[in-house]
């Protein structure tokens, strides 16, 4: 194993990117998948590489395009605003098996049906990518990541067209990575909060398989349409390298779900809302809390629609109802002299607010139901307001 490693170290560091290494005719190029998991949040989704296996030469190779370093300066912020680097790398088989295999995750072999000049212009192309001035990478979760580049690859190499047979059911974006995060509703929630109207374009075919399993599926299903005309499968042969290991400690249904969390928020400040109408009174920290968390989350989002590179993010209706106005408008909350101003705000807002509430249904764009009783909060406190200036409370 160690002797392997050496050649692929010399091969990657040593060879210049134009050259070319010949694989034996005993080569094999295969697509692997592993099956989404729920360990974190980045496995939820699967993962693709790309095995090389020479029997010959004792070669066997995972070259894969979903590394990435959380220990990187300003990770963080760098990931928010869209420029988080990925990285392909490669290593032996063995290693990247063995992680899989611990975590209990499923991973499948596409045995690819390729020719010999097929096998190694994959190959030499793998060798250029992985050079250290080619292997870095802009990541893009829809359209530039682990599973797209894989694809790219064996497309132009291949001598023909590769041929996606039997389309699968239209879906938007949003329903393909709903469907990925269906067992965790705080993603789910998270992510229509942050993706905008665009997440609810219908993805084509090629697209999909920004997911790893669309991936495989297509790929199951694909042909290679050769220059004379003549098809043959994509696909040669299917392994199941590693079984699925069932966690029952993971099957456990959420009970304090956004919804939950909502309702209770907006049932507190309603019950709130009522003494102060009781007592022709006014909880002016309330609103302080209430609007400073609503700026904070607006703020995010202004960030992620106007300053991120990501995609899908703009534009985004959310921000109909979370505002980075709201920080402002905790000070005019809490600073008596600007009550005049605070009725203004809440006036607007309130405009707003039943607006989008009233057209809920009709917005080009998937709201997640459990944002219904947090806008309704806002709505009742803005009305309130409202109510507190012509009742001169």
């Amino acid at each position: 194993m160690k002797k392997n490693l050496l050649l692929l170290f010399l091969l990657l560091c040593l060879i210049p990117a134009k050259a070319q290494y010949r694989l034996s005719d005993e080569a094999q190029i295969s697509i692997l998948t592993a099956a989404p998991s729920d360990d974190e949040v980045y496995t939820l989704y699967g993962h693709t590489a790309i095995r090389v296996k020479d029997s010959l030469y004792k070669l066997d190779t995972v070259f894969n395009y979903g590394i990435f370093d959380f220990s990187k300066p300003n990770f963080i912020y760098r990931f928010t605003k869209g420029e988080t680097d990925y990285k392909l790398a490669a290593y032996n088989f063995s290693h990247y098996i063995i992680e899989y295999q611990m975590r209990g995750s499923e991973v499948t072999e596409q045995v690819l049906n390729l020719t010999p000049e097929e096998i190694n212009k994959i190959w030499n192309a793998l060798i250029v990518n992985a050079q250290p001035e080619n292997a870095v990478y802009r990541y893009n979760f829809f359209f530039d990541n682990c599973a797209t580049r894989p694809v790219a690859i064996v497309e132009e190499q291949v001598n023909g067209k590769v041929k996606y047979n039997n389309p699968p059911e239209p879906q938007t974006f949003r329903d393909l990575i709903n469907y990925c995060t269906r067992n965790n509703s705080w993603l789910t929630f998270g992510c229509d909060l942050a993706l905008g109207s665009p997440t609810d374009r219908i993805a084509t075919p090629h697209e999909m398989m920004f997911l790893p399993a669309y991936l495989k599926d297509e790929f199951e299903k694909a042909t290679i349409v050769n220059p004379d005309g003549s098809e043959r499968k994509l696909i040669k042969q299917t392994n199941r390298l590693s079984e699925e290991l069932i966690n029952d400690t993971n099957t456990t249904k959420e009970w304090f779900t956004p919804m939950l969390c909502s309702m209770i928020i907006f049932l507190l400040v309603l019950s709130i809302t009522f003494v102060e109408w009781k007592r022709k009174t006014y909880f002016r920290l309330v609103d302080c809390i209430l609007f400073f968390l609503a700026g904070v989350a607006g703020t995010v989002l202004f960030f992620l629609c106007f300053i991120s590179t990501h995609p899908c993010v703009r534009p985004n209706w959310s921000i109909v109802w979370l505002q980075p106005f709201d920080l402002i408008a905790v000070i005019l909350f809490a600073v008596k002299k600007f009550r005049k101003a605070a009725y203004y705000y809440h006036f607007i807002n309130f405009a707003a607010l039943t607006l989008l509430l009233a057209g809920w249904y009709f917005i080009p764009q998937h709201l997640n139901i459990a944002f219904i009783p947090l806008v309704a909060t806002l709505w009742l406190r803005s009305g309130y307001g409202i109510y507190r200036w012509r009742a001169h409370i």
